[in-house]
């Protein structure tokens, strides 16, 4: 409800989502070995809840991911969310907007969210334009396809796309850095929700007491930790 109402009241159109792979807390649980329940002699202290993820910059993780949706300018968090690492972001960033149609145009992600039929139903049932970064050899010949690259391609959008770059992720850092996020601090599903929903909560609290005393909702650091 925070995030809406912050929306509306500063009449902000454009939101950002992306997914953060956190590595679990413990040893890893090898591919071949999780899918057969086998759990070698000596591995203690596993997280048997966790999965398996990969990213460009990252690599292959062995955890529980985070999901991040953020404004534009100023940059304030809308959530922080538990997702599984296997998971499909795009998936989680048609369900984390649904309660901002009407109120945001445009949503931005990731060549993750290279989908026509899904961009299609952006349009069609939210009013909402997604934008994301096409990936590389894939077919550009279907009449669909063509629409939504020409879409992309209008140097507004163009422009909206990179600030993905100045806007979701680095907060991703941002809250990274706050709790010390380089490996969970608890095993298990329901832990790992819990405590990444108290986060995201924990930020957008100082940030909204940020933008009220007109600093920046970046450094809050200290605030948020109490130090």
């Amino acid at each position: 409800m925070f995030f809406k109402s912050f929306l509306q009241n500063t009449s902000l159109k454009v939101v950002s989502g992306d997914k953060m792979m956190n590595k679990a807390w413990g040893p890893v649980w090898h591919t071949k070995q999780r899918a057969q329940g086998i759990i070698p002699e000596g591995l203690h202290g596993l997280d048997k809840e966790a999965t398996w993820g990969k990213s460009h910059s990252d690599g292959w993780v062995y955890g529980h991911g985070s999901f991040c949706l953020v404004s534009h300018d100023p940059c304030v968090l809308g959530a922080f969310k538990y997702i599984r690492n296997s998971a499909h972001e795009a998936k989680r960033l048609w369900l984390e907007t649904g309660q901002l149609r009407g109120v945001v145009e445009t949503v931005i992600m990731d060549s993750k969210a290279d989908d026509q039929a899904l961009f299609a139903e952006f349009q069609r049932q939210r009013g909402m334009t997604l934008l994301t970064t096409p990936r590389k050899h894939c077919d550009r010949t279907a009449v669909r396809r063509q629409q939504m690259l020409k879409v992309l391609d209008r140097p507004i959008n163009r422009r909206l796309r990179k600030q993905r770059g100045h806007t979701v992720e680095p907060m991703q850092g941002v809250v990274k850095d706050i709790f010390a996020l380089e490996r969970c601090w608890m095993r298990g599903y329901q832990n790992n929700r819990w405590l990444f929903a108290a986060m995201g909560v924990a930020v957008q609290l100082h940030q909204a007491r940020a933008l009220k005393r007109h600093r920046s909702p970046w450094k809050i650091k200290q605030e948020v930790l109490g130090s």
